[in-house]
């Protein structure tokens, strides 16, 4: 058995789901347009310049799920789902998790956006395990706050090496593991497995792929 991590946003998906997450709110009227889109994309190119304070950002994006119920965000994700995720899914992106689901590799998708967010897209992939941030809840409901070590950069070797522990594995136990990425973000885990794959890298991902002699690869149609 093999270990195959999933980068989510612009690797599996031909987008963002933090950014679009954010946007479908704003469109909603749930948060404010003047307000919060020039914040969101403040932060989406943070991100992208590798510049990112995710706990600044994690204050930002965590706060709305703070404000409604459970039973009014799990509503506004399933149109979330159908209106934002399910076009931004591509057929090679399908494929690719199902052939290393057919190899009998372990499947995980890695990532730094939150589980709330998450979660119905790994099921929608079938990717049985989700690491992602995780958004600290009090009695069902949201604090606005996240718990325990984001999901982001060197914490997501952090996080992934504490699953794996709670399997009984660590890297060792694969004669192979790859983890599929497009972002400068995840160059330390990229380093870390034993096959990294660049997934329609950004310029300085794909600039250390080349030089590394990665594997590149593209998704998009």
């Amino acid at each position: 058995m093999n270990l195959a991590l999933f980068d989510l946003d612009n690797t599996l998906l031909t987008g963002d789901s933090d950014f679009e997450w954010a946007q479908f709110l704003i469109s909603k009227g749930v948060l404010d347009k003047e307000l919060h889109e020039a914040t969101n994309l403040e932060f989406f190119e943070q991100y992208k310049a590798g510049t990112l304070d995710i706990f600044a950002f994690l204050d930002f994006q965590m706060a709305p799920l703070a404000r409604h119920s459970r039973t009014e965000l799990d509503a506004w994700h399933a149109e979330f789902m159908s209106t934002r995720i399910l076009p931004i899914i591509g057929e090679a992106a399908r494929a690719l998790v199902e052939h290393h689901r057919h190899q009998g590799d372990l499947l995980a998708l890695v990532t730094a956006t939150n589980s709330f967010v998450t979660g119905p897209i790994a099921r929608e992939f079938r990717i049985p395990h989700l690491i992602a941030t995780i958004p600290a809840q009090e009695e069902g409901n949201f604090t606005g706050k996240p718990r325990g070590t984001p999901s982001f950069r060197e914490g997501k070797i952090t996080r992934v090496e504490a699953w794996l522990e709670s399997l009984g594995l660590w890297w060792g136990s694969f004669p192979e593991t790859r983890f599929f990425s497009d972002s400068l973000n995840d160059l330390p885990l990229l380093a870390r497995v034993t096959h990294p794959v660049a997934v329609d890298p950004d310029p300085t991902l794909e600039k250390h792929a080349v030089a590394a002699g990665w594997k590149l690869m593209s998704l998009r149609p």
